[in-house]
């Protein structure tokens, strides 16, 4: 029986989780946004139960979440939402990486047609970069700074603490990509100082389809962020559109559960991390690793193997186990992951990239199982 190690792409619905959505989808089958019947109250109640526990993860306020279908529309809603700030200000800079989500990365491009200016930074071969190489980038014009908080490709943590401390003394927005780390970096996130944050349920075991933009209050008021659709007042008109109770509820009964077992959970991720490199050590291939190991992420591996190319060992050990060699978003052009390509490395350490990636429940055994013979058939593949 094959193994799933692609969480990073989305993890298993937890069945607790599960659970409390199909009581939902049974019993506050109203429209949350109905005020005129005890059905439209009951499903209301749900849906604001939910956000503090969103809150409550993050350490944040009930009225600073806004649910939306997922970091992808987070993403957007954070950074096109400015637009008309920024034409009343006059800030037309941003600040970027280039291993960024491409739900970053091409809509922060996509303001050039509006006359913004772009200034997107390169990590070096470690994956990571400084914090220096992005404060001094900032201008008296600088709109917003957006940073991934880990990459989703090799798992590096990125030094969002020291950015989010400078720029909150310059008053400049700063927004998070907090896709790969809600959930696993709780205390981290919690003392972050940002002004928007995205996250997806499907990454902390929620169900798909759901996500949340955080907006940070100052001074009581929430940043200049307009809607980028349009159709209702949902979500304070920030996000239009119908509410879908029951996948708001998984999302908040996910960020309960991880509230309570983020400790338990961050054991796990690494006790099975240091199996896994264990087994490498003693393999006898010819491997590196792609990425800073000091500042990854416990449940991410990304490594090249010597003489083996990526889509052949996938495509050759899939009976055993199911992994990736990069972001889901960009996997079916097979194009080399521009993320590795920024952190410089050759083309050939890039074809021979895979990512492993597991969760809170894998269970050790299986993992470590389903890793020895993908190393088997990558010891038959190579050239």
């Amino acid at each position: 029986m094959s193994v799933y190690l692609d969480y990073n792409a989305s993890a298993p619905i937890d069945n607790r989780v599960l659970e409390v959505m199909v009581e939902v989808y049974k019993n506050e089958y109203g429209n949350a946004d109905s005020r005129t019947h005890d059905f439209g109250e009951g499903a209301r109640k749900v849906v604001e139960i939910a956000r503090k526990q969103v809150a409550t993860l993050l350490g944040v306020d009930s009225g600073e979440v806004f649910f939306t279908s997922g970091a992808t529309e987070s993403n957007n809603i954070a950074i096109l939402g400015l637009k008309k700030y920024a034409d009343i200000t006059g800030k037309k800079h941003v600040i970027t990486t280039s291993i960024e989500h491409k739900a970053v990365l091409e809509t922060i491009k996509s303001l050039k047609d509006d006359g913004f200016e772009v200034d997107i930074v390169n990590p070096d071969v470690s994956g990571r970069f400084n914090a220096d190489q992005i404060t001094s980038l900032v201008r008296e014009d600088t709109l917003l700074v957006s940073v991934m908080h880990a990459n989703n490709e090799n798992g590096v943590i990125q030094p969002v603490k020291e950015i989010g401390d400078f720029l909150s003394e310059k008053g400049i927005f700063f927004h998070v990509d907090a896709t790969q780390t809600c959930g696993k970096l709780v205390p981290e996130l919690r003392e972050l100082k940002y002004t928007m944050l995205s996250l997806s349920a499907h990454k902390l075991s929620g169900p798909q389809g759901i996500g949340a933009l955080i907006l940070r209050k100052k001074r009581y008021k929430l940043p200049p962020v307009k809607n980028i659709m349009y159709g209702g007042q949902q979500e304070h008109g920030i996000r239009p559109g119908t509410t879908p109770v029951a996948l708001v509820a998984g999302l908040g009964k996910a960020c309960e559960l991880a509230s309570s077992e983020y400790n338990s959970s961050w054991n796990n991720y690494k006790e099975i991390k240091m199996s896994i490199l264990t087994i490498l050590e003693q393999t006898g291939l010819d491997y590196v690793i792609n990425g800073d190991q000091k500042y990854c992420m416990p449940n991410t591996l990304n490594i090249s193997i010597k003489g083996v190319e990526s889509e052949a060992l996938m495509l050759s050990s899939k009976q055993y186990c199911g992994i990736s060699n990069g972001s889901a978003c960009t996997s079916s052009d097979y194009s080399p992951s521009y993320v590795l390509a920024a952190m410089g490395l050759d083309i050939e350490r890039i074809s021979e990239a895979i990512r492993i990636s597991w969760g809170a429940k894998s269970d050790k055994d299986e993992v470590v199982e389903g890793f020895k013979r993908l190393l088997e058939v990558a010891r038959g593949l190579v050239l």
